[in-house]
């Protein structure tokens, strides 16, 4: 974090830097001045005595001021630090070229632990700072108390039981928040189902609000449980380091107090191990908060670093092959298994499959088959954890990942609401195209998206969503209609997918837009050899691929053309003749 200080405020981080040194010599000068002070009021030197007073009352209010203009730049610097780190967890969290992070309960826990603790960070940087601040102040009063008796450099080191017991106390902590991280995981899902317009409606016809806050409390109640046990627990570590400190306290006042009434020592020695004392005794408090906030950063640290080195692992082997221009023979499956992270079950068992160069192919069958799994596995989103999957006969993974994404065009069921203006949510389909208009309409009409962006109020120029104060909000068919015209936005593909992406659309559009994208397709296909692949629930849409295949049970049950599959009677025949006689 310091180091994305200095790269982004230099200036800021120095002058924080001289500021919180001159404020950390500033209290023990002020408990200085206050023997000084009573000295010369026992010697009736008032002169000296209203100079040494005066300089208590600068010293107080300068340690003040120099705290707050030393606050002001170290909280820029802090806030500029953690605007790199949000950059870094989204450049990580996107970074994976695959999605097998997301299937892990403890990446889910960390990454929601890190957001809340991100805003957090602004805090452990002022804490660095006072840190800072502490130990000038803890140096300057050694030296002081050193020149009353040696024996008091003893108090500084009474301080150590307490700073062990905060940091077992804090393991005690982290390890609460750790243990309910998926309880609270919950309690913020059900949070959100309650405050976002999208879940707004089935909550009110389901009359689902008390049922919501009544499991929001039962999860922070079970998440606030573990965690109270850990901070009781927590407390009483540091309760019993304390009671060290306070021990050495009393000490130390009653041996200067007795060498004054010896005479060994002036009145003014009392005064100024009395305020040391105190100082020291808030130092160690001050302390004990302050290592407490920067051991929860330093977790939190600990936790970004965890992520990096799973994040990273994750990377493709090394491949240098090109993508070819054009397709030739197609994409082979070849005996392709593949079970998700964390469990055995295969979504896909044994599956073997070609899919021709230039072809349309569609792929159905029931909910949990393995259709939109074989997707992701030609998307390189997971890798096929047996088999291969070859592209005109060379394995899929000796191609470069980058290369091999940039030439697929996909629409998904669950696309992204980008709410950018409407030229760019549709326009980032294809980056470098992003801002080019012909390209971009050119994207909506073959996507039959043209109306959307027609009924808008300034066009493409219209910012979409309500993170804009004038942004447009769309229904969720328009702003699937704005992903499909996005999924088309790249002309060259080599591999078209339309995965569920029509689900709000009635079954008329979606069999018109299909017949498009089907014309579409074709016309690729015979420029570069693409293949497009449908996923659909509606068979009257996918009867006009070319090869349709049929998964059940995480295999290739059938495969061929609409009219060899209802000729041969099977699954496909059942499953066609079931929805047909639904829609009469």
């Amino acid at each position: 974090m310091l180091r994305a200080s200095w790269r982004r405020g230099r200036a800021k981080l120095v002058l924080s830097i001289v500021l919180t040194l001159l404020a950390g010599v500033a209290w023990p000068m002020l408990a200085l001045s206050l023997k000084i002070a009573t000295n010369e009021a026992v010697a009736h030197h008032v002169w000296r005595a209203t100079v040494a007073g005066a300089f208590v009352a600068l010293g107080a209010v300068g340690a003040l001021i120099l705290l707050h203009f030393a606050y002001v730049p170290y909280t820029e610097a802090a806030e500029l630090a953690v605007i790199d780190l949000e950059a870094e967890l989204m450049d990580l969290a996107n970074g994976s070229p695959g999605l097998e992070h997301h299937e892990r309960p403890e990446y889910a826990d960390k990454i929601a632990i890190i957001q809340r603790e991100l805003s957090q960070l602004p805090d452990g940087f002022v804490g660095l700072f006072n840190t800072l601040s502490l130990l000038v102040s803890m140096a300057v009063t050694a030296v002081l108390l050193a020149g009353v008796n040696p024996w008091l450099l003893l108090l500084p080191v009474a301080a150590l039981p307490p700073v062990l017991a905060a940091q077992r106390a804090q393991a005690v902590i982290e390890r609460s928040k750790d243990a309910s991280a998926e309880t609270i995981r919950r309690t913020w899902h059900l949070f959100r189902l309650a405050t976002t317009p999208a879940s707004a409606k089935e909550l009110r016809v389901g009359r689902l609000r008390d049922e919501i806050g009544r499991r929001y409390l039962h999860h922070w109640g079970r998440a606030g449980a573990v965690l109270w046990r850990g901070q009781r627990r927590a407390a009483l570590i540091n309760a019993a380091g304390q009671l060290v400190f306070a021990l050495s306290y009393v000490t130390a006042v009653l041996v200067v107090v007795r060498q004054a009434i010896a005479g060994t020592n002036p009145i003014g020695d009392i005064v100024l191990v009395i305020t040391l004392a105190a100082q020291v005794n808030q130092q160690i408090s001050t302390g004990l908060n302050l290592l407490q906030q920067l051991q929860r950063i330093a977790q939190g640290f600990t936790r970004l670093r965890w992520l990096r080195t799973i994040l990273r692992s994750q990377q493709p082997p090394a491949a240098d092959t090109p993508v070819p221009a054009v397709l030739r023979s197609g994409i082979e499956l070849h005996d392709v298994d593949f079970a998700y992270p964390g469990t055995d079950k295969k979504i896909l068992d044994g599956v073997s499959l070609t899919l021709p160069a230039g072809s349309t192919v569609a792929i159905v069958g029931e909910n949990g088959a393995g259709k939109s799994t074989m997707v992701k596995v030609l998307c390189r989103f997971y890798e096929a954890t047996a088999g291969t999957v070859t592209v005109d006969g060379v394995d899929l993974t000796r191609y470069r990942l980058e290369d091999w994404r940039s030439r697929i065009a996909a629409g998904f069921q669950d696309f992204v609401r980008f709410e950018l203006p409407a030229r760019q949510s549709v326009g980032v389909g294809d980056l470098p195209r992003r801002d080019d208009d012909p390209a971009v309409r050119a994207a909506l009409d073959r996507a039959r998206s043209a109306d959307v962006v027609e009924r808008l109020p300034e066009g493409l120029d219209t910012p979409l969503g309500k993170s804009y104060r004038e942004g447009a909000e769309l229904s969720g068919g328009q702003w699937q209609k704005v992903a499909l015209g996005r999924a088309m936005m790249r002309e060259d593909p080599l591999l078209l997918i339309l995965d569920e992406p029509t689900s709000a659309l009635d079954a008329e559009a979606e069999h018109r837009l299909f017949e498009q994208y089907a014309l579409n397709a074709r016309r690729v296909g015979r420029r570069t050899g693409a293949i497009t692949v449908l996923i659909s629930h509606r068979f009257s849409t996918v009867r006009m691929a070319d090869l349709i295949v049929v998964l059940d049970g995480a295999r290739v049950a059938e495969s061929g053309d609409h009219a060899t599959l209802m000729a041969a009677g099977g699954l496909y025949a059942e499953l066609y003749a079931v929805q047909a006689a639904a829609y009469q």
